[in-house]
């Protein structure tokens, strides 16, 4: 259905602004979480976690669940292993091949976890899809097979933005979610509709829902919207017209469309009205309009209506106040869904630019590395 954070490899960005700049946080907060944060924004520079641990080794795996064939990247710290972790690929052509994933990667296995990157049809085509949780479910299982730990053979899930839906449903399955220790979600989202209306109007719901709120949405979300979707179309033209829309927008905003607009047949035009609409109270009404196959996977994306609670304690969601791709509401509600979450909304922290952000802010993605971190080192007898 989406792209999982637009244009190019940016799907990783809000993973590595994990590591902004911490002015200030040497002196306030001295201990390995500031050290993983700053070893993230790093990338592949110098870092006090670098000097302290070893390098990691990546290898490739192949691996065979229920019959299907997958290959990963498998990140060893070559340290004691706090817990095996799947990390899901952002949307990006380079998979789990893309240079920003790897070193993530590397930072989370110094961090003494061991890492493990699914090659995911999906996000190398720009997609996410609910499709995708048979791969997440399938690493898990894997990945908790061949795990050897102190405190059992649980693994944790981290996913990024809109890849979170997946993550979750496959958290959800019978047989994998008694195998998952934790699910770690940046910037996600709970409500696809209320997505939908986000990215279309720049409408959201204020924490109460009692009124509506309003942003800035960032445009491309809409084109990578249409991108994930136009292959369900029947029609060939206005699939053809629709990718060339959104090309168009992704390589310069605000670029002519009319031209293939006016092209547009019954099957593609209620998806360019959808997204040209500007009010929250019509998004209900035109996404009934939308061809059936659409609106089936906005619907067996969402996680609303589901029964979260088998999630209840396993749930870290970090998400920015200032995000302008997902409102942070949106964790906040899937929190509530799942009867209760670790949440941390960090002050003056966008989805995508981690510049600026306050000292509050950086108090808060420290409390949540923390967080992280103590799921990986669960308590002596701890399941």
């Amino acid at each position: 259905m989406f792209d999982r954070c637009g244009r190019g490899a940016r799907g990783l960005a809000m993973a590595v602004g994990l590591g902004i700049a911490l002015s200030g946080c040497d002196v306030l907060f001295p201990d390995e979480a500031v050290n993983v944060l700053k070893d993230i924004v790093a990338g592949d520079g110098p870092s006090a976690l670098k000097e302290e641990t070893p390098a990691p080794v990546r290898a490739l795996v192949r691996y065979e669940v229920d019959g299907r064939v997958w290959y990963a990247d498998l990140y060893d710290p070559r340290q004691p292993v706090g817990a095996p972790l799947v990390l899901v690929p952002g949307a990006a052509q380079a998979g789990k091949d893309d240079p920003r994933l790897q070193a993530l990667a590397r930072s989370l296995a110094r961090a003494r976890f061991l890492v493990l990157v699914p090659d995911l049809p999906g996000p190398r085509a720009l997609k996410i899809s609910a499709a995708d949780a048979d791969g997440i479910a399938d690493a898990v299982t894997y990945l908790a097979g061949r795990a050897t730990t102190p405190s059992g053979r649980q693994v944790g899930v981290a996913a990024i933005s809109y890849g979170i839906g997946p993550a979750v449903l496959a958290a959800l399955r019978p047989g994998v979610n008694d195998k998952v220790r934790f699910v770690l979600g940046l910037g996600g989202y709970y409500d696809t509709r209320a997505m939908i209306t986000y990215i279309t109007t720049g409408a959201y719901r204020d924490p109460t829902g009692s009124g509506w709120l309003h942003a800035e949405p960032l445009d491309y979300a809409k084109w990578v919207f249409v991108l994930s979707n136009v292959d369900r179309l029947r029609s060939a033209s206005d699939r053809a017209a629709l990718s060339e829309m959104a090309r168009r927008r992704l390589r310069v905003p605000h670029a002519p469309i009319q031209d293939l607009a006016r092209g547009l047949g019954p099957v593609g035009r209620p998806l360019l009205t959808l997204l040209l609409n500007d009010d929250p109270a019509r998004v209900d009404e035109l996404i009934a309009q939308l061809p059936e196959a659409v609106r089936a996977d906005i619907a067996a994306l969402s996680l609303k209506g589901r029964d979260l609670s088998p999630l209840a304690g396993k749930l870290i969601l970090i998400h920015g106040e200032a995000d302008r791709m997902i409102p942070y509401t949106e964790s906040i509600a899937l929190a509530a869904a799942a009867g209760g979450a670790e949440l941390f909304i960090p002050e003056g922290f966008s989805h995508v630019d981690p510049d600026g952000i306050p000292i509050a802010g950086q108090r808060t993605l420290v409390r949540a590395m923390r967080a992280l971190l103590a799921h990986r080192d669960p308590p002596p007898g701890a399941s």
